[in-house]
């Protein structure tokens, strides 16, 4: 599984004019799935998410995880992240989890994130979303489980 993180100071997600999902302070992260993640994956990027320590500590260090200062985690399914790029001028999507195995994947990684962090919300699976956030930083990484 793979997880762009993006350490924001709001963000939301929007699904034909309607709010599905919003957050302030914490982090931003696309989710992508792979034909050979499971449970087990997505337990990994879980934990790397919450204690990845990207925040400043009280000298400007990255050294404070999203479980640390207790930050909102916006969860949003991105199926573009698994995509296939090294050839030619349009991606591949043969690298990506079938959408049915994709959207089990991440509603397991949502539940699971919604019992041991106290501040999620999600986007819509398979929606055309408009996602809108302020990167603070900007601060992204790539994570993969």
């Amino acid at each position: 599984m793979i997880g762009l993180i993006q350490r924001v100071t709001h963000a939301s997600v929007h699904v034909e004019g309607e709010s599905v999902g919003h957050i302030e302070r914490g982090l931003l992260t696309l989710v992508g799935v792979q034909p050979e993640d499971d449970e087990k994956r997505a337990d990994r990027l879980l934990k790397r998410i919450l204690t990845y320590r990207v925040f400043p500590d009280e000298n400007g260090k990255m050294n404070r995880s999203l479980k640390n200062i207790q930050g909102g985690l916006l969860l949003v399914p991105q199926f573009t992240l698994a995509a296939d790029t090294r050839k030619g001028t349009r991606p591949g999507f043969s690298t990506a989890a079938a959408p049915e195995r994709a959207s089990a994947l991440f509603d397991y990684l949502a539940n699971r994130a919604r019992q041991v962090h106290p501040d999620v919300a999600t986007g819509r699976f398979g929606a055309d979303m408009d996602v809108s956030l302020t990167n603070q930083g900007p601060v992204t990484f790539w994570l993969e489980a």
